[in-house]
C-alpha cells in the first residue's frame, strides 16, 4: 500500500494573530460608545461624555500624541528612543524661554528646535557610536532634565512673574470654534438622549476651544503615515529598521536615514513640550512633561507602531488623563461599571476561544470591579491620579500578544557589517 505525504500546516506563531480590519474596528468603536452610553444613564454621570471632557481629552492627547510620533518615527528607522522625554522637557523650556521674549509662535520654533538638539545627541550616541539605545536615552532625560533647571536659574528667575521654577506668562495663540457647528453639538449633548448625545460631545469636543496648534498635530498623523509608507523616503526608512543590511546592499545610506528619522523625533517630542507650556498652560513649569514622554512611547507600542493605533491610544490616554481636572471621582466611579462590562464580553470571547482559565480570571475580575461600584459613591482622588498611568500600564499588558515591532529595532548596526 501506497503513502502519500500530507503536508502538516505551520503552526500560528504566537503573537502573529491577523491585524483588526478597519470594518472590525469601526464596530468595536461603536459598541463600547453604545456601553458608554448605557453606563451614563444607569449612573447618571453625564461628564463622561461631555463637550467639555471631550474638548479637555483632545487637549491633553496632543503632547501625547505627539511624542507618539516622535517614536514611531525613530523605531521605525531601527532607533529605540527612551529619550522622548527629555526631549519633551527640552521642548518646553525652549519653547518658553523663546516665546515670552518674541511671541508664542516663535516659541513654538524654538520648541521644535530644543527636541531636535536633545535628538542629535541620542542619534550621535546611538547611531555613530552604538551606545545601547536605552543606555543613552535614559541619560538624555537626566541631561535635559538637569540643564533646564540650571539654565530656568539664569534666564526666569530674575524675568518679571517668572521664578526659577516657572517662566513669566506667554501670550496665547488663540482658540476657535466652527459656527454653528460647535453650539448646535453643544445644545444636542446637553439634552442626555441615548447615544445621540454622546456622540455629540464626542464631536463637539473635536471642534470647540481649538487651538491652531492641535490643528497642526492632528494634521501630522496622516501626513506622518503617508510620508512613511506611500513615499520612496519612506520605504527606505522603514528598511532601516526591518533590515538594514538589506537595505545598505541595495545603496541606502542607513546612517543619513536614521540621523533623519531620530532628529524628526525629537522636533516632534519638542512640540509636543511646546505644547505644553505655550497652549496648555502658557508658562513653562518645572517638571511639566509629568512621564508624557514615556506614555507617549506606550501609545505608540499600544498601536502597534502605526499613526492610527497610535492615535487611539493617546485619544485614550488623554481622556483618562482628563479626569483629573474634570469631574474625576464621579466620572472614575462610573467608568468602573463601564470596565467591569467590558470585562464581561472579554469573558465571554476568551470562553468562545476556549481560554477556559483566562475567562474564569477574567469574570472574577468583572465581579470585582462591579462589587467595588455599588459599594461605594465616589472613588479615592488618588484613584484619579493615578488612573492614566494604570490605563497605561493595562492597555500595554493586554496588548502585548499582537505586538510586531521592527525587525531591527535596537539592534547594533555598524555600516559594511553584512560584507
Amino acid at each position: 500500500m501506497s503513502t502519500a505525504t500530507v503536508a502538516k500546516p505551520k503552526a500560528k506563531q504566537p503573537g502573529k494573530g491577523r491585524r483588526m480590519s478597519l470594518p472590525v474596528l469601526l464596530l468595536v468603536i461603536a459598541g463600547v460608545l453604545v456601553l458608554t452610553s448605557v453606563v451614563r444613564l444607569i449612573s447618571g454621570a453625564d461628564g463622561i461624555t461631555s463637550t467639555g471632557q471631550m474638548s479637555t481629552a483632545l487637549r491633553l492627547a496632543v503632547p501625547i500624541g505627539l511624542a507618539g510620533l516622535g517614536g514611531l518615527w525613530a523605531e521605525r528607522s531601527g532607533v529605540v528612543n527612551i529619550g522622548l522625554e527629555g526631549m519633551m522637557i527640552l521642548g518646553t523650556w525652549f519653547g518658553a524661554w523663546a516665546g515670552y521674549q518674541w511671541g508664542p509662535w516663535t516659541g513654538v520654533v524654538f520648541g521644535i528646535v530644543g527636541g531636535a538638539l536633545g535628538a542629535v545627541l541620542h542619534a550621535i550616541a546611538t547611531v555613530t557610536f552604538n551606545v545601547n539605545h536605552i543606555v543613552s536615552g535614559v541619560a538624555l532625560n537626566i541631561l535635559a532634565l538637569g540643564t533646564t533647571r540650571y539654565l530656568s536659574k539664569f534666564t526666569f528667575e530674575n524675568a518679571p512673574q517668572g521664578s526659577s521654577k516657572q517662566s513669566p506668562p506667554i501670550d496665547s495663540l488663540g482658540t476657535f470654534d466652527i459656527p454653528g457647528l460647535t453650539s448646535w453639538l453643544d445644545t444636542l449633548n446637553e439634552k442626555h438622549w441615548f447615544l445621540i448625545s454622546d456622540i455629540a460631545g464626542l464631536i463637539g469636543g473635536l471642534v470647540t476651544n481649538l487651538s491652531p496648534l492641535t490643528v497642526v498635530a492632528v494634521a501630522l498623523v496622516p501626513t506622518t503615515w503617508y510620508v512613511l509608507w506611500r513615499t520612496a523616503f519612506g520605504l527606505r526608512l522603514r528598511s532601516c529598521g526591518e533590515n538594514p543590511i538589506a537595505a545598505e546592499s541595495l545603496g541606502v545610506n542607513v546612517y543619513k536615514y536614521k540621523y533623519i528619522a531620530v532628529i524628526i523625533s525629537g522636533g516632534f517630542a519638542g512640540l509636543g513640550g511646546a505644547f505644553l507650556s505655550i497652549v496648555a498652560s502658557n508658562v513653562y513649569l518645572d517638571g511639566q512633561t509629568a512621564g508624557r514622554g514615556y506614555i507617549g512611547l506606550a501609545a505608540m507600542i499600544f498601536g502597534n507602531w502605526m499613526p492610527g493605533g497610535l492615535a487611539l491610544g493617546a485619544g485614550l490616554f488623554g481622556y483618562t488623563d482628563s479626569l483629573n481636572l474634570r469631574g474625576g471621582t464621579t466620572n472614575v466611579h462610573a467608568l468602573i461599571l463601564l470596565i467591569a462590562i467590558l470585562l464581561v464580553f472579554g469573558a465571554a470571547y476568551l470562553a468562545w476561544k476556549k481560554k477556559a482559565v483566562s475567562a474564569v480570571v477574567t469574570l472574577v475580575i468583572s465581579a470585582v470591579m462591579f462589587l467595588w461600584y455599588v459599594s461605594v459613591d465616589e472613588v479615592p482622588r488618588q484613584v484619579v491620579s493615578a488612573a492614566p498611568y494604570v490605563v497605561t500600564l493595562l492597555v500595554l499588558s493586554l496588548s502585548a500578544q499582537r505586538l510586531r515591532m521592527p525587525k531591527a529595532d535596537g539592534m547594533p548596526y555598524r555600516k559594511g557589517q553584512g560584507k
